[in-house]
């Protein structure tokens, strides 16, 4: 493939990620804010994204054999039509169904978004080992620029819940994301360039699991690595600044779902964007993969304390306060910062470490632990949250952040 073809597709597959992206971070803050609204405790509300995240862990493992045998551009596709029939499915919710009925029903929606997600995530990150050029960090390039701007349109997804769940109600806004998700798609559809891989049917299904030590070790790292952030992104943080400025009025609900979109929109655009110039950052040209590895294990390091302290704030402060707010928005603001650092890192070095001939299978591999992660994280943030408030939630966070330390240090041990 010449390098102008490489860019057009690299352009395409870029937006088709954006676009879903952006329904993405959408999608996930309309469900929390409004099923919180209606009374749903911490533990409900983890459940709501469980399956969704359970879906990964299987979606990924299938997913890389399903683009070594059916091609990518068929997985990205897929993905995309998949958002769209899962937002039609929850815009079909009867507001009159009881809190079990619900449940259940938006876990199912939801896991069906779970494998749109992952299918999606999958064709993007392996396209790009195939599309980038060859030698000078080009790859930590293109691979942090996709990583970062996808995070990045993906925060803005989170104000525009926020905002659509005030302006428009749920199923306004379900309906309207629905529709231009399926403008993209055809537009997708109808220009991606050749060029991207069409499968092979000798792809055999046990190929998904990875042989590579250092994938396996990398996953490892990742999948901690997640599980810290969810613990208190999923529930615990947005539930705990809703409880601190919802006076319980409508126009009071309506001021919080935006401050609080706002944040989440905030810290999800800074990370994308520290995730692009992470490769500048570490000043990552011309250094060795041995030296990108050591970076990572640095860093890993660096994410430990943050939530730790935080969770010793919360405790001291035994109930909200302005004082406490104020320092948790800081403290989470520099965790994001870190952990952007190590989640470009793992993205890098995924691709890196990779095969050409197998990079969907290692992709899935990694982001089947990427997901995995996200599900405990998710059931831990709900639980820890009910029963030990915000200071058990960041706590639990700084173990999960310990755990990816320890795990990142393995990938030293390996001789390669």
């Amino acid at each position: 493939m010449s390098r102008t073809d490489g860019l057009r597709a690299y352009a395409a597959v870029t937006a088709a990620y954006w676009a879903f992206m952006l329904s993405d971070g959408a999608l996930r803050m309309l469900v929390l804010l409004h099923f919180n609204a209606l009374g749903f405790n911490p533990v409900q509300l983890a459940w709501l994204f469980l399956l969704y995240e359970l879906a990964g862990i299987v979606t990924n493992l299938a997913a890389g054999w399903i683009a070594a045998r059916f091609g990518l551009a068929v997985t990205l596709w897929s993905g995309l039509a998949m958002q769209i029939v899962a937002l039609i499915g929850l815009a079909q919710m009867d507001p009159g169904w009881g809190i079990t009925t619900s449940v259940v029903f938006v876990m199912a929606v939801q896991g069906l978004s779970g494998v749109a997600k992952d299918l999606a995530k999958m064709s993007s990150k392996s396209a790009v080992k195939l599309l980038a050029p060859k030698g000078d960090g080009q790859l930590f390039r293109w691979v942090a620029a996709l990583t970062g701007s996808k995070n990045a349109v993906k925060g803005i997804g989170y104000f525009l819940g926020a905002a659509l769940l005030a302006l428009a109600g749920f199923r306004g806004a379900v309906w309207g994301m629905a529709g231009v998700l399926a403008v993209i798609l055809i537009a997708i559809r109808a220009f991606l360039p050749p060029g991207l891989p069409q499968g092979s049917k000798a792809a055999r299904l046990a190929s998904v699991w990875s042989r590579d030590p250092r994938v396996n070790r990398l996953s490892l790292a990742r999948m901690f690595l997640f599980g810290a952030r969810d613990v208190w992104f999923v529930v615990g943080i947005p539930v705990y600044f809703q409880s601190v400025l919802s006076d319980g009025s409508p126009d009071g609900r309506r001021a919080a779902f935006f401050l609080i979109g706002g944040f989440m929109a905030l810290w999800i655009i800074a990370y994308g964007a520290v995730q692009a110039a992470a490769p500048g950052l570490l000043a990552a040209k011309g250094r060795p993969e041995s030296e990108i590895v050591a970076k990572a294990i640095g860093w890993a390091a660096w994410l430990v304390p943050i939530p730790f302290a935080l969770a010793l704030a919360a405790w001291i402060a035994g109930a909200p306060a302005p004082w406490l707010s104020l320092l948790i928005i800081a403290g989470l603001l520099a965790f994001g910062f870190v952990f952007a650092v190590n989640s470009s890192v793992h993205s890098y070095l995924i691709l890196a470490f990779s095969r050409d001939e197998r990079v969907s299978q290692d992709v899935g591999f990694y982001y089947m632990a990427n997901a995995a992660g996200r599900l405990v994280g998710t059931l831990l943030s709900g639980v820890s949250y009910q029963i030990g408030g915000l200071p058990l939630c960041l706590a639990t966070a700084g173990v999960m952040a310990a755990l990816n330390w320890l795990s990142a240090r393995r990938l030293r041990a390996d001789p390669r």
